[in-house]
């Protein structure tokens, strides 16, 4: 006994953060109090009034019963996998190589990143953006190599960012379309432009397309698989956020770009695919139905949404000292604080005393020197009434305050 030490972790775990859900520990300390909470932090449709269509839910309860329940081939059952790839045929993809079906898209990425970086290599990531990428890198002790959306140009990325970021260790370049957590859509112009910087410095794009069937105010969907056919592009999807099953754990991967090129790492990928046996069984019955069946739960979903954000933009545009650029699609705002002081702590405090639970923007990165937080607006119109007038009134009393 007296050998015993204390366990140190790897050091890749040192810079590992996720504040989305880092926030919640802070929530249920306050909740414990009694006070009333009004989360607008996780984007979880489920526990607001949002529901999968029933046909996907049928699909994946019978193939339970009919007990496929074991293993699955590691890249996913052939009718998914078919299906899939239809569906990228329909984004205009056609020249795919590979696809793979993985425990939700996070996992796609976190193999492909594996399968693709060295330690010291880099991946350009949007900033703001989503956190598993950050993650990620830090446990392949890559180092970050963030690139700007601009604030002033609807979050679209910042081109002359991203050529002065690239570099010779880096290996690929990560799109967020539509973004998490601005909610911006990227415009065809500048998905070009980047196109042409992956050709030129033979960068693999990592296009996160999560968010593609939740578009506001008639919006158009560009995947940039489908704009160049020379382009190595991997494109994420999967039933968590349009199917409305985000606890089901079902995404993919779609390879496409010249074969010869790509060869190598496609083999890379499949061997980490097969060391991990397989993504969920059964709701792999449910990936055909959802791409090929009813849709209408999506034009039921956008109603509520787009009501949602423009009481999220109106009422947030209106407090003084904060502006909000309009998302055009997802479930998230990005609005900016115009104060000098840190967003987490202005966060905390609005936790603590007013019970509303927003993500400070400093966990998805943004511009040094600026100040930001997340809301998703997936909760119902009075939940987010009343938030954001607690929001206006706290503000008012923290900027006061802090002079």
């Amino acid at each position: 006994m007296n050998n015993l030490k204390e366990i140190i972790p790897a050091i890749r775990t040192e810079n590992i953060t996720y504040a989305v859900r880092d926030i919640v520990v802070l929530a249920n300390e306050v909740a414990k109090s009694g006070k009333e909470m009004l989360y607008l932090n996780i984007g979880d449709p489920n526990i607001y009034d949002f529901e999968p269509p029933k046909h996907l839910v049928e699909a994946t309860y019978k193939a339970m019963l009919e007990n496929r329940n074991g293993y699955s081939p590691s890249s996913g059952i052939k009718e998914a996998v078919d299906a899939i790839e239809r569906e990228a045929n329909r984004k205009g993809i056609d020249n795919v190589l590979d696809i793979f079906v993985t425990t939700g898209a996070s996992e796609a990425i976190d193999i492909c990143l594996t399968a693709l970086v060295n330690e010291g290599e880099n991946v350009l990531t949007p900033t703001p953006g989503y956190p598993l990428y950050t993650a990620i890198q830090s446990k392949l002790q890559a180092y970050e190599n963030p690139y700007y959306l601009d604030e002033a140009n609807g979050w679209q990325p910042d081109i002359e960012d991203i050529k002065s970021k690239i570099n010779e260790k880096t290996k690929a370049i990560v799109l967020i379309n539509p973004n998490n957590p601005t909610g911006s859509l990227y415009s065809k112009e500048i998905l070009q432009q980047i196109i042409d910087l992956a050709l030129e410095h033979n960068l693999v794009i990592f296009a996160d397309e999560i968010y593609d069937k939740l578009l506001f105010d008639g919006k158009k969907h560009i995947s940039i698989g489908s704009m160049n056919k020379d382009v190595s592009c991997i494109t994420f999807g999967g039933l968590s956020k349009n199917y409305m099953v985000p606890g089901f754990r079902i995404g993919w991967g779609i390879v496409s770009g010249r074969r010869e090129i790509l060869k190598n790492y496609i083999e890379a990928i499949n061997k980490i695919l097969r060391a991990r046996l397989s993504a969920n069984h059964p709701e792999q019955y449910g990936i055909k139905i959802s791409l090929e069946g009813d849709q209408s739960h999506l034009t039921e979903a956008m109603k509520k949404l787009e009501k949602r954000r423009d009481i999220t933009v109106e009422m947030l545009n209106a407090i003084p000292g904060i502006s909000c650029v309009k998302p055009e699609g997802a479930f998230y705002a990005f609005p900016r604080l115009h104060m000098e002081h840190e967003d987490n702590k202005f966060v905390a405090e609005l936790i603590r005393e007013t019970g509303v639970v927003v993500v400070p923007g400093s966990g998805f990165g943004q511009v040094p020197g600026t100040h930001h937080f997340r809301v998703v607006f997936l909760p119902n119109e009075q939940i987010l009434t009343k938030a954001y007038n607690n929001i206006a009134a706290f503000y008012a009393m923290y900027l006061e305050k802090m002079k």
